[in-house]
């Protein structure tokens, strides 16, 4: 599927920029209490002793070891990252972030925009921890294509013929299932083990590895379905929890991609409505559905024309929507739109490469700042059932194209785990999590890549679930500048108060 909910870290940065951190002792050490009891062949993992060095202005760093195969213990074992801010004030205990993806990166999400990541108040009274998880980065990681011209040709490459035309699947499979086969042939075994259950068994791990007798954790997007995973594990091990920009873990794959181009689709239209009120705007004289139209129209345009970039890359549909989505994700980057359209109505592909490469974590020499892309296909393809029958992929994208016009083609024809060589360890179900402690889901009404709806959906699932809604724009609601959302989040985290029941922000 398209990597809609991936760039968490990547827009936090791009809004941040650099922060300064407390800097901590140079060398210390954790490892697992007495009060915490396992298996004993787990006991090499739960107990093991966390080194951490100084590193990168003001953090803590070391590397964790987990099984690659939890049933299986015993055998290949491989490394996780974390990275560690230490209180600043009067410590509760650690709190464990996940920003995302899959495939994004906790570790230099933390490392480079901490701010962005969590308030100066829990700061001051957690150890803030990020970690890279199981195929990712700087952990034990997902490798597909080792020349980075390869990952370019894969991302950025023009397909023949129209999306969805019996040439453009055809090359479209054999593309995917070419990149199948280097994902196998370069990360071996691994691959069949980066799944989202294997990763919340490895949350646990660092919880108790670290020194907690229960799981503080605040997760963004994918990093829900991650917390709310862990919960429905481990429930009496929960402390306090708060999923933001919630996965429903009931969606399947259609529906998740339906519910996403609804949601950009969304997104879109409310920064036309706002563009079109200001001097400049690339779209003025024209109502907000001409311009939709106008963005259709273009997107085939230059999928039959593509407009080629100075480096000799070419502009086709794919990366224009990944271009134009990039922005959607907060309202204080829409003016990056404008500037997108004004550039391509030139005949130009500068801004639109731009914005792609900063999606995709792609470097000014070429290369890869992170596998995020690699990750965020592995994860995924474990992830959820996938629909193979071309009748049936074309009959859903005429679903897709009809909940969203603009944007539904774009999000259609997802054959990124057709050929894939391991199948989907988890099916779409509910989480109870029975028996856990209070659960917070924050949900935005505006948010384009997670909906509101599925944050109604999993807290509504959860036996302690408790939604608080924040009515705006933009993907995840704490640490956004609403006091009232951000209060009610670091209240619950600091004093352990659960937001009231049907708590509305904004």
């Amino acid at each position: 599927m398209a990597r809609a909910v991936a760039i968490v870290a990547a827009m936090a940065i791009m809004l941040a920029g650099c922060v300064s951190a407390f800097r901590p002792p140079s060398t210390t050490s954790t490892s697992r209490p007495s009060f915490e009891s396992v298996a004993a062949d787990l006991k090499p993992y739960y107990a093991q002793k966390l080194v951490w060095k100084s590193c990168s202005g003001g953090f803590e760093c070391t590397t964790a070891i987990a099984p690659m195969e939890w049933s299986k213990p015993g055998g290949k074992r491989i490394e996780l990252a974390l990275i560690r801010h230490r209180a600043t004030g009067e410590r509760l205990g650690s709190l464990l972030f996940n920003p995302g993806g899959p495939g994004a990166s906790g570790y230099d999400f933390l490392r480079d925009a901490m701010d962005a990541a969590v308030s100066a108040d829990l700061q001051s009274r957690f150890d803030i921890v990020g970690f890279d998880p199981r195929g990712v980065n700087r952990s034990t990681a997902v490798q597909c294509y080792r020349n980075p011209d390869d990952l370019t040709r894969f991302l950025y490459g023009v397909l023949p013929g129209t999306q969805g035309s019996d040439e453009w699947l055809a090359a479209a499979g054999k593309q995917y299932a070419a990149f199948a086969a280097a994902c196998q042939r370069s990360t071996g075994p691994l691959l069949g083990y980066v799944d989202t259950e294997s990763a919340a068994r490895d949350l646990d791990m660092m919880r108790a590895a670290l020194g907690d007798r229960k799981l503080n954790y605040l997760g963004y997007s994918y990093g829900t379905l991650l917390g709310a995973t862990y919960a429905g594990l481990f429930p009496k091990r929960t402390g306090r929890l708060v999923l933001d920009g919630a996965l429903d873990p009931t969606t399947t794959q259609e529906e998740l991609l339906l519910r996403q181009a609804q949601g950009f689709e969304n997104a879109f239209r409310a920064y036309l409505a706002d563009c079109l009120q200001r001097d400049g705007c690339p779209f003025r004289g024209k109502t907000v559905d001409q311009s939709a139209e106008l963005v259709r129209q273009l997107l085939a345009q230059v999928q039959q024309q593509p407009i080629r970039n100075t480096d000799g890359r070419e502009l086709g549909a794919s990366t224009l929507f990944t271009a134009i989505i990039y922005p959607l994700y907060s309202p204080q980057t829409w003016s990056y739109e404008d500037s997108l359209f004004a550039d391509v109505r030139k005949g130009s592909a500068r801004v639109a490469f731009q914005l792609a490469d900063q999606y995709n974590d792609r470097q000014a020499g070429g290369g890869y700042a992170s596998n995020s892309t690699e990750a965020f296909i592995a994860i995924n393809c474990l992830g959820y059932p996938v629909e193979k029958d071309p009748a049936a992929l074309r009959a859903q994208s005429q679903r897709l194209v009809q909940a969203a016009p603009t944007f539904g083609l774009q999000l259609s024809y997802d054959l990124s785990c057709v050929n894939w060589p391991y199948p989907p360890t988890r099916q779409p179900g509910p989480i109870r999590a029975a028996g856990s402690a209070p659960i917070v889901v924050v949900g935005t009404t505006g948010d384009p890549a997670t909906p509101y709806r599925w944050a109604q959906g999993l807290a509504g699932q959860l036996e302690n679930g408790r939604l608080l809604t924040y009515r705006g724009q933009g993907h995840t609601g704490y640490n956004k500048g609403n006091d009232c959302v951000d209060t009610a989040v670091d209240d619950f985290f600091v004093k352990g108060t659960v937001p009231k029941a049907g708590l509305v922000c904004g």
